[in-house]
């Protein structure tokens, strides 16, 4: 993994965009409830509205529209416009309502035809419920007690019969069921904003434990490297009585491959064809005499990650070296092959020898050459196993097995 992706990996991703994704959606969630409800409690108190007396010569139509006209904008702001929008346009709402509320007294001088109470003081939930889209909880909490008291003012002034006990009760009554609306707003921004604070932390810790696998991949994979070319070219040229051209192709290889493991493929996937030459590739760099057997399933269909491809190559090439350097037995040449069967979703590899073979049972853990690097490697490898057999003078059968 190259450096970039390691940084990439160590940042949370996306929290720009995400962070607010839960607050924004229910912000535009209540402010098209709220202006839709809006508009329907207009609805609903148009004709009683109509029909009321009228003084200094306002219309009350007028007076209704001023109220509620926002909140139709609210409405349309929260289903199409942009998000930060919605609260300047709530805050205009709730200040239009508070102000329709204020002037109620001089459009009506007394409401007596079929109604009980001024509207503004019937529909205060929906001002409160749009400061509480605009502000915070302190400044909705504000302006919804100064609406309870203006709405209850206004509503005494233009109801006949009303007594200083009966605006007490009132504005009671009004701070109540403003309490109770803006209480509803306020929970359910508090918690989408915990909704969005728990995303970004959960996405930096799996950002972390991504970058904590990733430099562990990385590590384990160098280790790898280091064990299956570094130093096995340094153990073969500490054996050499002198240079030779197998010893000088082998380091060669092996700078090749220390600089190749500093950059990402630019492939992510081989097909069956890609993948069969990248496996004869990785027997011929260990030993170009080995031949390389390929069976596929009738309309078998591979796509082999990359990271799959490499993990495989790397288990097979150090298979053959273990079988080079340990399986000689003398007076006879031993006979090694390598074996490829390909099925849709999945390959096997085999490399067998008849050489001297060992007792697996016998080779100790801490051993990179099959243990870590066969192994090891196939395990921690998604949808990877490997499994070798031998026995002492029955040769060895190495098998790695990959399936998507």
């Amino acid at each position: 993994m190259s450096d970039r992706a390691v940084a990439t990996a160590s940042a949370p991703v996306g929290d720009v965009e995400f962070s607010r994704a839960a607050t924004d959606q229910i912000l535009r969630r209540l402010g098209l409830c709220v202006g839709t409800g809006a508009m329907i409690v207009m609805a609903l108190e148009l004709p009683s509205v109509l029909v009321q007396p009228v003084d200094m010569s306002v219309w009350p139509e007028l007076h209704l529209v001023s109220a509620y006209l926002m909140f139709g904008v609210l409405a349309i702001v929260s289903a199409r416009g942009p998000v930060d929008a919605i609260r300047r346009t709530a805050a205009a709402a709730a200040v239009c309502y508070l102000a329709a509320a204020v002037a109620t007294p001089l459009v009506y001088s007394v409401v007596h035809i079929g109604s009980f109470a001024s509207w503004p003081y019937r529909g205060l939930a929906v001002g409160v419920m749009a400061a509480g889209l605009a502000w915070s909880r302190r400044g909705a909490a504000v302006y919804g007690a100064v609406l309870a008291v203006a709405t209850s003012v206004s509503n005494t002034l233009v109801v006949p019969n009303s007594s200083m006990w009966a605006l007490f009760g009132d504005i009671t009554r009004a701070i109540g069921v403003a309490a109770l609306f803006l209480w509803c707003v306020v929970y359910a921004r508090a918690a989408a904003e915990r909704v969005d604070r728990e995303a970004v932390r959960q996405r930096s810790r799996a950002a972390a434990v991504a970058a904590t696998s990733a430099r562990e991949r990385e590590g384990a994979r160098f280790a790898a490297l280091i064990h299956d070319a570094v130093l096995s070219t340094l153990l073969e040229a500490s054996r050499a009585q002198q240079s030779s051209s197998v010893l000088r192709n082998q380091a060669a290889r092996t700078l090749e491959q220390l600089e190749l493991s500093r950059t990402a493929p630019a492939i992510d996937h081989l097909d069956a064809a890609a993948t069969i030459e990248f496996l004869r590739e990785a027997v011929r760099e260990v030993a170009a005499e080995i031949p390389v057997q390929v069976s596929s399933r009738r309309a078998a269909d591979l796509c082999l990650p990359i990271e799959a491809a490499q993990v495989l190559g790397a288990a097979l090439s150090e298979a053959v070296r273990n079988s080079l350097r340990h399986a000689d037995v003398a007076g006879r040449t031993v006979r090694r092959g390598v074996s490829v069967t390909i099925a849709t979703g999945g390959i096997r590899v085999v490399l067998a020898d008849d050489g001297a073979g060992f007792d697996p049972a016998r080779v100790s853990a801490d051993r990179m050459g099959i243990a870590g690097s066969i192994l090891g490697r196939m395990r921690a490898l998604a949808g990877g196993a490997a499994f070798v057999e031998s026995a002492p003078g029955a040769g060895t059968v190495v098998t790695l097995v990959w399936g998507s």
